[in-house]
C-alpha cells in the first residue's frame, strides 16, 4: 500500500471511531427512549449502521495491521516503472495522454487516476520506462500506449 492510502484508512478508522461510532450510539440511545423496540424503525437502522461501522473499523484495522507501506520518493527504481509511480502515457488510438498513479487494490479508483497493480495495464506497465511502448489486452481488444513521463511522488 502506499503512504498516501495508508494515511487515508488511518483517517477512516479515526473518523469511524471518534465521529460515526458515538453518533450512531446517540442515534440508539434516542431510538430506544421511544419505546417498543420491536416496531421501532429508528432503532432498527442504527442497529444496522451500528454493524455497518464495527465491521468496516474491524476491517481497516485488519488491512492495517498486516500492510507493507511502501514510499515510492524513497525508493531508487532508476526510471522504472514500480508499485506507487505515477505514469503519463499516450493511447496511440486516440493521441489522448492520460496519467495513473499505480496502487494497492483498496486505493485503486479509475475516476482518479488510481489503478490497482493487479489490473492488466498496471501489469503492463510495471519495469518499463520512460520511452517504452506497451501493448495490453483490454475488455475491448488489444491496446497499444507509449510511456512519457515516469514520476516517483
Amino acid at each position: 500500500m502506499t503512504k498516501r492510502g495508508h494515511e487515508l484508512l488511518q483517517e477512516e478508522v479515526r473518523k469511524l471511531k471518534s465521529v460515526d461510532r458515538p453518533a450512531v450510539i446517540k442515534a440508539i440511545a434516542e431510538a430506544r427512549a421511544h419505546g417498543d423496540l420491536k416496531e421501532n424503525a429508528e432503532y432498527h437502522a442504527a442497529k444496522e449502521q451500528q454493524g455497518f461501522i464495527e465491521a468496516r473499523i474491524k476491517d481497516i484495522e485488519g488491512k492495517l495491521s498486516h500492510v507493507q507501506v511502501i514510499d515510492v520518493t524513497e525508493i531508487d527504481a532508476r526510471g522504472k516503472i514500480i508499485f506507487g509511480s505515477t505514469v503519463v502515457i499516450l493511447d496511440e488510438n486516440t493521441d489522448k495522454e492520460i496519467t495513473y498513479k499505480i496502487v494497492g487494490e483498496d486505493e485503486a479508483n479509475i475516476r482518479d487516476g488510481m489503478i490497482s497493480y493487479t489490473s492488466p495495464i498496471a501489469r503492463a506497465l510495471i519495469g518499463k520506462n520512460e520511452g517504452d511502448a506497451i501493448e495490453f489486452d483490454a475488455p475491448d481488444g488489444t491496446k497499444t500506449f507509449d510511456v512519457l513521463e515516469v514520476r516517483y511522488e
